[in-house]
């Protein structure tokens, strides 16, 4: 059965990290898809309609949650692609990291995304209360039409 509420894409390569947000965001029961892709360029193969995606006929998502560093094609690359695509402008873009790099997040400010690059934290509770926190913002109180 096919889902009418909007995909939330979440882009990330460590499979625990990966685990852990998609049993945060569906505890909070939203009811959206999760699309997992596991780098960069499966991401860009989900928005551009591509690859194993390329038969997928959806909306743009509600919200991207992005890994920074991750194999093939970062997160700070995949972001600039979306952000060079004027029809993802109002897609909401959400950096993670695990590193405390503040160059990396810096650089993600270039791309219009300031206050939302978020560091991931050590401690397992913290992390998924972060991740909750981030889907209800997106998909419950912030409301922008595509």
């Amino acid at each position: 059965m096919e889902s009418s509420f909007r995909s939330i894409l979440l882009v990330d390569d460590d499979p625990n990290d990966v685990t852990l947000m998609k049993s945060a965001l569906e505890e909070v029961h939203f009811g959206n898809p999760i699309i997992v892709a596991e780098d960069g360029e499966e991401a860009l193969d989900y928005l551009f309609h591509r690859g194993r995606f390329a038969d997928i006929n959806d909306n743009l998502p509600v919200f991207i949650l992005l890994d920074i560093k991750m194999p093939k094609l970062d997160g700070i690359d995949v972001l600039g692609l979306i952000r060079d695509e004027p029809s993802f402008d109002k897609v909401p873009v959400i950096m993670m990291t695990s590193s405390r790099d503040t160059s990396d997040l810096e650089e993600c400010y270039k791309y219009g995304v300031p206050g939302t690059g978020i560091v991931k934290p050590i401690n397992i509770t913290e992390f998924i209360q972060v991740v909750k926190e981030i889907g209800k913002y997106w998909v419950v109180i912030n409301e922008v039409s595509t």
